[in-house]
């Protein structure tokens, strides 16, 4: 069975100031997600979903998903605010959904197979989708090989395996702001130990003396999973949802969520060595880099100057 790619698209980029899936940066009106589904095409990957929502709906229809049209299969999933489990309602005054785990949360009647997450912002690079093309696509074994001085226990048998693909923080900064980063910490077998969210990251916090190492590991949303997540997600959420009843701006953050998970024995994750260069688009003056790094690409012939 081929992986499906399931794409985190519901965002409008509060920051950027616009729907920025759409923005082109690349010769022919290429739009970042469209390099990371020609990618994904190129690794194997049958089918793209992606989590929208409904307000912009028929834009993102006509403008993104149209034009794979008989390249790969392509369906839609809507994150709502009130796309909530029995017996939750939304609180007074809540105006966003309720982040990146709420919105995978929204797809598990959609997927049954093996799957990959993405941002729809984020430059992966092909070796990210090759990699993880083969690890959703090789036989499921038994977990081993784990670092009994990593500080966490062995998996539970039958846990569920899950990858991700890693990037030196160094390079998934923005020269125009603060980021968000999913900061990574790995065992000597190359498992992750733990997930912790950070917020507000500048560059002068990155490097060595600093508050951050260049070579930490960051998560930037580039997963591979089975099925078996949504099982973690659907307790968590729930448990997140009854401590967080009244909160209006709490998040239920993907990350989180894994490494909860890892923390329980419920999974293990490998981590996916790389030798793809991250960009993403984060704030408008973010799409000149894009643009600039595209044409590098392309000059080097990793991507033809028209994709579709």
């Amino acid at each position: 069975m081929k992986p499906t790619l399931l794409v985190l698209a519901a965002g409008m980029g509060s920051r950027y100031g616009g729907l920025k899936q759409i923005d082109p940066v690349g010769p022919s009106g290429e739009t970042v997600l469209d390099y990371g589904v020609y990618d994904a095409i190129r690794a194997g990957f049958g089918r793209v979903v992606f989590i929208i929502r409904r307000d912009f709906e028929q834009i993102f229809r006509e403008q993104i998903g149209a034009k794979y049209a008989g390249l790969i299969t392509v369906d839609y999933v809507f994150q709502s605010l009130d796309a909530l489990p029995p017996g939750h309602t939304v609180p007074t005054g809540r105006e966003k959904p309720w982040g990146t785990g709420h919105a995978v949360w929204c797809a598990r009647e959609a997927i049954h197979e093996p799957f990959a997450v993405i941002n729809a912002d984020d430059f992966y690079g092909a070796d990210s989708f090759h990699q993880l093309g083969l690890f959703l696509t090789q036989p499921v074994t038994p977990a081993q090989n784990f670092d009994p001085m990593s500080g966490h226990r062995p998996p539970k048998p039958g846990a569920a395996q899950f990858a991700m693909v890693g990037f030196a923080l160094s390079n998934t900064l923005s020269e125009n702001g603060a980021v968000s980063r999913g900061i990574c910490v790995a065992d000597s077998t190359g498992h992750l130990h733990s997930i912790t969210e950070q917020t507000g990251i500048m560059g002068d916090d990155v490097g060595e003396g600093k508050k951050y190492s260049g070579t930490a590991i960051a998560s930037m949303n580039c997963w591979g999973f089975t099925p078996a997540l949504f099982t973690g997600l659907d307790r968590q959420f729930d448990e997140f949802l009854t401590a967080n009843d009244t909160a209006v701006k709490s998040e239920f953050y993907l990350p989180a969520a894994v490494s909860t998970m890892i923390a329980q024995q419920e999974a293990v994750v490998k981590l996916l060595p790389t030798s793809s260069a991250w960009f993403g688009i984060t704030y408008r003056e973010d799409k000149a880099r894009a643009i600039n790094a595209i044409a590098d690409l392309i000059g080097t012939g990793v991507y033809p100057p028209k994709l579709f």
